[in-house]
């Protein structure tokens, strides 16, 4: 038994190494951690941010914009409107799970046996993965009054401090 739970043990330490951290960075492939863009046509992108298992969707959102205003800086824009956003979740199910089983029984010659069973399992995944998809359009000048319009460089000194 003590053998059984040193083995659990280790199980949970390896699989808690499985899960990337999420951070600001570029993803390193189509459905890694990070962020991606698509030129559309100047001044207009889609921009997806993915992150890791159990990420809130608040701080998927908050990078993806913080995405959107620092490609609208480097273009040389003052904001940026959001045009449309679409979140995804993967599911909370999916990632690495450890299981424990146990059964019994007997049997032999002119004998009979019952045998009973007990398993569970742990979800070793932490939670849902969220990715967020925006598409933004680029501008130069004040700010436009729409509440779906940002101003590029307060994006980035506010939500940038975060990171």
């Amino acid at each position: 038994m003590k053998r059984a739970l040193v083995l659990l043990a280790a199980c949970i330490a390896l699989g808690g190494c499985a899960t990337a951290p999420t951070v600001y960075a570029p993803a390193a492939g189509p459905n890694a951690i990070g962020f991606s863009e698509y030129r559309i046509e100047p001044g207009r992108y889609r921009i997806t941010f993915r992150g890791g298992p159990g990420v809130p969707i608040a701080q998927v959102s908050d990078y993806a914009l913080l995405r959107a205003a620092d490609l609208a800086i480097a273009e040389g824009y003052d904001w940026f409107r959001v045009a449309d956003r679409v979140t995804m979740q993967a599911g909370s199910d999916s990632g690495p799970r450890v299981s424990i089983g146990a059964g019994g029984g007997s049997g032999g010659y002119r004998r009979s046996g019952v045998g009973i069973g007990l398993g569970t399992s742990f979800n070793l995944g932490g939670g849902p993965s969220v990715a967020q998809t925006i598409e933004v359009l680029m501008g130069k000048g004040p700010r436009p009054s729409d509440r779906d319009a940002y101003d590029a460089r307060e994006i980035r000194r506010n939500l940038g401090a975060r990171v």
